[in-house]
């Protein structure tokens, strides 16, 4: 049986599908000694090594993958990024070491937005989870800055132009504030680079802080501390696997005492 080389890559955990192609594009990945290019295809029951950026990686048959999920509270000031140059703090930094398996993150944050990020081992399921098909909602609490008025209310719920397409909050809910200080929770089914925070600019309002609360279902614990995760449940991941079509995780190793966990 034959399978995408980049569905096995993301079910070995080394980042999201999307990610994979990526690095596939940009010829850091061979294939028995071999440059991969996109849609090569590998046979699963000869396993032939495969290599990013020269790292033989680890392929697992199927059975014996483990699927299993974090909720993390990004804190502001963390990089979605495994390593930073510049040596600046990232959201892999505080996660729990893992053997033979890698972390991958479910819809970045930017540096300056903090809140709920997801973390699975099984990088098809934060492909899923991330295709905008799926249509999973992503859930903002936003404070801005500026006068907001009627239309310019109008124009966030039916459509602005951005510079990678229109765009549109599928819910804007007001939910408090003072003179030009106003908070209030968005909805979006997609993850577009920043699409929060220009929207807003599209209308000439300004963001001066923003919390990510809910990805789908999974809604940000308010007893969990910034800076630390808790790891979800085997029914909870399998609710997961299931709304997104996959199989279900029939095991879990769980993670050492202390669910959560700060640095």
């Amino acid at each position: 049986m034959s399978e995408k080389l980049q569905k096995v890559l993301a079910r070995a955990g080394q980042q999201s599908r999307r990610d994979i192609e990526m690095l596939i594009a940009q010829g850091r990945v061979s294939v028995d000694g071999k440059i991969a290019l996109l849609g090569d295809r590998i046979d699963v029951n000869i396993m032939p090594q495969i290599r990013v950026d020269s790292r033989l990686i680890s392929i697992k048959p199927v059975a014996d993958v483990l699927c299993r999920v974090l909720v993390y509270y990004k804190p502001e000031g963390e990089l979605c990024t495994r390593r930073d140059p510049d040596g600046r703090p990232t959201v892999f930094d505080r996660l729990p070491r893992l053997n033979h398996a890698r972390w991958v993150v479910v819809g970045r944050l930017d540096m300056n937005t903090s809140g709920l990020l997801l973390f699975t081992t099984d990088g098809e399921l934060a492909n899923r989870m991330m295709h905008p098909s799926c249509k999973i909602e992503r859930e903002y609490a936003v404070r801005i800055f500026g006068k907001v008025d009627a239309y310019k209310l109008h124009q966030l719920t039916c459509g602005v132009q951005l510079k990678d397409g229109p765009a549109a909050f599928r819910r804007l809910i007001f939910k408090g504030g003072k003179r030009l200080n106003q908070w209030y929770n968005v909805t979006l089914t997609e993850g577009r680079n920043r699409e929060v925070r220009r929207l807003w600019e599209a209308v000439r309002i300004r963001v001066s802080r923003l919390i990510r609360v809910r990805y789908g279902d999974i809604v940000l614990p308010t007893w969990l501390p910034r800076g630390s995760w808790t790891e979800l449940p085997l029914d909870y991941i399998n609710y997961l696997r299931h709304k997104v079509h996959l199989l279900p995780e029939l095991s879990v190793t769980k993670l050492p005492p202390g669910r959560a966990r700060t640095q």
